[in-house]
């Protein structure tokens, strides 16, 4: 190899290296990302395993425990105590009648938790699936208003020697520069939006948000439209709610056979003597034969009058109606919601179909005054110049703006009713499995 050609080699290497790296994700990776990092899913994971937990040591209670010590002191005068040099303790409960409701309870826990955590991935899901399709059609939306703020440059332009020609007013001028102003403020309320997203979807994902780019062809068919609501199931977080009375009703429950009933304990003890502190001098029994010690039996105890749990009982059952009308309250804000979101796929649908017609009328016209400006036709009775060129297609990309802006809307509300349902994970799958993507792709980009 020559040296100019390692020299070129090299120079390509650096600039490819010194190009600002832009990482492209697919639809279905930046959710399996969001999944895995997002710290309201780790939460609620964590509270799945405190829950777990609840219920391992709710029946433990009945595993025997071993418990050991070791320790030994000197005294002067009688002995204040045994004098052991270790000992061995395990107990554990044989009966309780409360206690098979308190593992009822921990049981529902952890079915509330698991519920609760359910809830927590659709909404991280949500979040992400409509973060990722808003950039996508706020970059689709920026692109069209570049391209509608050249036209309308290029219509000033016209406007500005047709009005040095006398061919038209300064008024003319002014709506020329006022649809110019216009599309450069929504091409920086666009910019803004993609930066914006751009940093949520980053954070969702704990990608660094630096030229993140989403990939075309992982954008997912558009999600299913709501059909009739009856026999639907509750949201997860419904579900959550009366999972947690439950968990409540059990708790009052085990409170309540807490007096008046009968608790059986099993224990057991070993301990291993010292003979010194005097104990042969005070106890003549106690010898060098007498340093074992060993004690096995059950506790049978029975609670006549306690008031603090009777107290407890009181403090349950308010948890208890306090958590059944909590439950009630969120079915029914999820069930008018859930109506109100029907109601509104339908208008939106409609305006997509509208802003679809809309866009199609701007197109046909647009073709015909590209038509007639080829033909050049003298005979019109109103002849097309350049300026209504440069009006139709500002007209065209505007339609097209609203269209895209019409069928986000439509798609987000289509999204979160899913996810209402309980049905956006199935979504989900069926989008992987449709369209399966890679993991995420970062390609070198010329700035």
């Amino acid at each position: 190899m020559s040296l100019k050609l390692r020299h070129l080699l090299l120079a390509c290497i650096i600039a490819v290296a010194a190009c600002p790296a832009e990482a492209q994700i697919s639809f279905t990776t930046a959710i399996d990302l969001a999944l895995r990092s997002n710290p309201r899913v780790l939460a609620a994971q964590a509270d799945v395993n405190r829950a777990l937990g609840v219920l391992r040591e709710s029946r433990d209670a009945y595993v025997p425990n071993l418990i050991g010590g070791a320790g030994l002191a000197y005294s002067y005068g009688p002995p204040l105590g045994q004098p052991t040099l270790f000992s061995l303790t395990s107990q554990s409960l044989l009966y309780n009648a409360a206690q098979r409701d308190y593992i009822r309870a921990a049981r529902a826990g952890v079915d509330a938790a698991n519920l609760a955590l359910k809830d927590v991935r659709l909404q991280v899901e949500e979040d992400t699936a409509v973060s990722y399709l808003t950039l996508y059609q706020a970059k689709q939306r920026s692109a069209a208003a570049v391209q509608a703020t050249n036209y309308a440059n290029r219509l000033i332009s016209i406007v500005q020697d047709r009005l040095d020609a006398g061919q038209d007013t300064p008024i003319e001028l002014l709506h020329a520069r006022r649809t110019a102003a216009q599309l450069k403020l929504q091409q920086i309320q666009l910019a803004d939006q993609i930066t914006s997203e751009t940093d949520h979807l980053s954070r969702l994902t704990s990608l660094p948000a630096t030229n993140f780019s989403t990939l075309t062809d992982s954008i997912p068919l558009p999600p299913p439209s709501p059909n009739n609501l009856e026999n639907q199931p509750d949201s997860p977080a419904v579900q959550a709610a009366f999972a947690d009375v439950e968990v409540k009703r059990h708790q009052n429950a085990g409170d309540k056979r807490y007096a008046l009933r009968p608790q059986l304990s099993f224990f057991a003890q070993y301990s291993r003597f010292s003979n010194i502190n005097n104990y042969a001098t005070y106890y003549p029994a106690f010898n060098s034969n007498t340093l074992n010690a060993a004690a096995i039996g059950a506790l049978l105890t029975v609670p006549i009058f306690d008031r603090i749990h009777r107290d407890k009982v009181l403090e349950s059952t308010a948890d208890l109606v306090h958590s059944e009308q909590t439950a009630r309250t969120a079915r029914d804000h999820f069930q008018e919601g859930r109506l109100k979101l029907s109601q509104a796929a339908a208008e939106l649908a409609a305006r997509a179909e509208l802003a679809g017609i809309d866009r199609e009328i701007a197109q046909n016209q647009l073709d015909v005054v590209l038509i007639q400006l080829q033909s050049s036709t003298s005979d019109a009775a109103t002849p097309i110049s350049p300026k209504d060129e440069q009006n139709a297609r500002i007209l065209e990309r505007q339609k097209y703006i609203e269209l895209l802006d019409a069928e986000l809307q439509l798609q987000q509300t289509q999204i979160n009713f899913l996810r209402q349902n309980g049905q956006l994970e199935d979504w989900l799958k069926s989008t992987a499995q449709a369209r399966p993507q890679s993991s995420v792709m970062v390609t070198p980009t010329v700035p």
